[in-house]
This record gives C-alpha cells, sequence and structure tokens, in this order.
C-alpha cells in the first residue's frame, strides 16, 4: 500500500516549483515587495533564501522519512515545510507587493501549496494513526 505517496509527490512537487520561483524573486527582488520597518532591504533579501533552504530541508526530509515509513517524524517535517507555502501570505501584513502579475500569483499558488499539504498531513494523520476493527480484534484474548 502507497499510503498516498504519489499524492505525497504530486503536492511537494507543484510546492518546490511554486516556492522556488517565489523565494528567488523575493530574494532577488526584495524591494520590491513591502518592507518591515528597521530591517535593511540586504538583510531581508538574506532571511528569504535561507528561509526558503531550511524549509525546504525539512521537507526534503519529511518526504525521505515518509518514504522509509517513518510517519509520525515524516508529518512533523512536512507540517514544518508546508509553512514555506503558507508564510508568503505574510507580505499582506506589511502592504501589498508591487510586483508583475506573474510573481504576485506565485504568492497565491505558494499558499495553495501549503494548503494542500496541511490537507494531505490531516488525512494521512487520520490514515495512519486508525485503528481498524481486526487491529482492536487481533489484541483481544
Amino acid at each position: 500500500m502507497d499510503k498516498g505517496l504519489p499524492v505525497l509527490r504530486v503536492i511537494l512537487g507543484f510546492s518546490l516549483l511554486s516556492t522556488t520561483l517565489h523565494y528567488a524573486h523575493n530574494a532577488l527582488r526584495v524591494a520590491d515587495y513591502p518592507q518591515l520597518p528597521g530591517v535593511p532591504v540586504l538583510a531581508a533579501g538574506i532571511v528569504v533564501a535561507v528561509a526558503w533552504v531550511l524549509l525546504t530541508a525539512s521537507g526534503w526530509l519529511g518526504y525521505r522519512a515518509y518514504v522509509d515509513r517513518r510517519y509520525s517524524r515524516a508529518l512533523g517535517f512536512l507540517l514544518i515545510y508546508s509553512l514555506t507555502g503558507m508564510v508568503t501570505l505574510g507580505h499582506f501584513l506589511t502592504g501589498v507587493p508591487q510586483i508583475p502579475a506573474f510573481w504576485f500569483a506565485t504568492i497565491f499558488t505558494d499558499a495553495a501549496a501549503g494548503l494542500a499539504l496541511w490537507v494531505f498531513l490531516t488525512w494521512a494523520w487520520t490514515t495512519l494513526n486508525r485503528v481498524t476493527t481486526r487491529d482492536q480484534l487481533s489484541t483481544q484474548h
């Protein structure tokens, strides 16, 4: 039983494509995005790039753990990775980015990828932790 692995691969592939595009643009064109007061533009660009690397590493670790059927570990790492997509909505906390439509759309594709991963994680958590009637009967004497 694949336990949702093909679906996870699609979600992670989509997320990787979307977040790579968005975070690269954000890091390289950080001045085009609303700024946090007191944070230098160069520092913001570096933080964006480092955050993407760390969050994506979490996604990779989660994927590998899922493939190896270490589900608790996998779900934890994948939950952290989902933030890669969800935190991009934070751009709207400081204003609306004045960027071309394509790059603006990647904010929402990142969020959609993060949300899809949350849905998958909810499904996986309930599926992988389900105790079937057969399992219950096998523990009874």
